[in-house]
């Protein structure tokens, strides 16, 4: 029963339109009220707890990181690169975009921003090589969606507080989940795309290339400095983020000189939003876990599937398809805080690796953003490139079962995952 409480008092909340932090919180009045607990101490005390974490100072740096990094012409520079690299290959461009979207992934580890600065630029070029818009507006938000999954990831962040789990080692983890996303878009745009008569760019001369990839080596030093130093163990997961927003500063400030002294306050501002949410969330749910754990939720779950604990790839499959279903409705912070308490007593019973299970959890999520109705990165595609939602929609369909593909073939081969991880960690 205490289940049913749970559920109907989370989702009914939100189905009146309450917004996801305030609905945890009323969940969790609602699990108190019916255990016989009420005690607004309960609430303050988890939300400050829920805050109080230096890890989760990650968060707004490199929140502030993406910020900069856009501002400052740091993305702009990476697509350059990806243009006089790829550009001139038939079908370059959708190339150009899955190139810039990883390698932009392990800078920033925003889907939204990725996807927003990616869109600006590219879906004009490719409207005007001859490529379908609508395509090429999915592979786009399809390539975004890479961002949370490559490190650094502030989902990877959120992930490992609420679950305890070593962030650096779910860093290290997802590096080849994300790649093996990229090559999937790779290999199913030049498969959609064969067709179309579309105009590849001219190829980009040697001296144009050299010089192009010059400019953009501050940029791609980016990564290489956050990834190397936590693997180095020169900086932790919080102290990188830190480095990364003063690199995007310095390099956007003094090397590019795009990102004025006057432009700050408005991307600090912007940055400053965008934490505010994600805290306020994170905190709100620190007040549901807690409950969770004391009305013994994961517990009455496990009855339900206990003939599949002794089976751990088919309980994988089993969650990856409800966490999928749950992406359709929720956003990714909200889905990660309320599934995680309740998922992770389960995947240790069943003695699945935790850092796996991350991985492919937030893979998961990830994917979410890309299905309706929510479907937050399509949006972000739709408003910025100017392309029909609906059409869209239509466009990320080949993209979206390809990154789907993707997952469950990790759930049937863990090494893919587990055997990268141990040996870069």
């Amino acid at each position: 029963m205490t289940l049913v409480v749970f559920i109907v008092s989370l989702l009914g909340a939100m189905a009146i339109g309450v917004p996801v932090a305030f609905s945890l919180m009323f969940c969790g009045v609602i699990l108190m009220w019916y255990m016989g607990m009420f005690n607004t101490q309960i609430i303050a005390q988890n939300m400050i707890a829920g805050a109080d974490t230096f890890t989760l100072l990650a968060i707004p740096f490199f929140i502030l990181a993406g910020e900069l990094m856009n501002a400052g012409g740091l993305s702009r520079r990476i697509i350059d690169f990806a243009i006089a690299c790829v550009g001139h290959i038939r079908g370059g461009l959708g190339i150009v975009a899955i190139m810039a979207a990883v390698i932009m992934a392990s800078i920033s580890g925003s889907a939204a921003a990725d996807t927003a600065a990616l869109a600006a630029i590219l879906i004009p070029m490719m409207a005007k090589a001859g490529y379908n818009v609508p395509r090429s507006a999915g592979l786009i938000a399809a390539g975004g969606v890479i961002a949370p999954v490559i490190p650094p990831s502030m989902a990877f962040i959120v992930f490992g507080v609420a679950a305890n789990v070593s962030i650096t080692q779910l860093f290290m983890a997802g590096i080849v989940p994300g790649l093996l996303m990229g090559l999937a878009l790779v290999a199913t745009w030049l498969l959609v795309v064969r067709k179309d008569d579309i105009q590849p760019l001219p190829r980009t001369p040697l001296k144009e290339r050299l010089r192009v990839t010059g400019r953009a080596l501050w940029a791609l030093g980016m990564p290489v400095i956050i990834l190397g130093g936590i693997k180095a163990g020169v900086v932790t997961p919080t102290e990188a983020a830190v480095v990364a927003a003063f690199y995007a500063l310095f390099v956007g400030m003094v090397i590019y000189r795009e990102l004025k002294p006057r432009d700050l306050p408005g991307v600090i501002l912007q940055a400053a939003k965008t934490t505010a949410v994600i805290m306020f969330l994170v905190c709100a749910a620190l007040v549901s876990s807690w409950l969770i754990t004391a009305a013994n939720i994961p517990a009455e779950i496990t009855g339900f599937i206990s003939p599949l604990i002794d089976r751990p790839t088919l309980l994988m499959f089993v969650i990856m398809l409800v966490v999928l279903v749950v992406g359709t409705a929720l956003d990714l912070t909200p889905t990660i805080l309320i599934l995680t308490p309740v998922l992770m007593p389960i995947i240790k019973q069943a003695g699945i690796d935790p850092v796996y299970f991350g991985v492919l959890f937030i893979m998961n999520t990830c994917i979410g953003l890309l299905t309706p109705p929510v479907g937050v990165v399509l949006n972000v595609v739709s408003g910025v490139g100017r392309v029909p939602l609906g059409k869209v929609i239509v466009g990320v369909t080949p993209f979206l079962v390809a990154q789907i593909l993707v997952l469950f073939l990790l759930v049937l081969f863990p090494d893919i995952v587990i055997v990268p991880a141990r040996w870069l960690n």
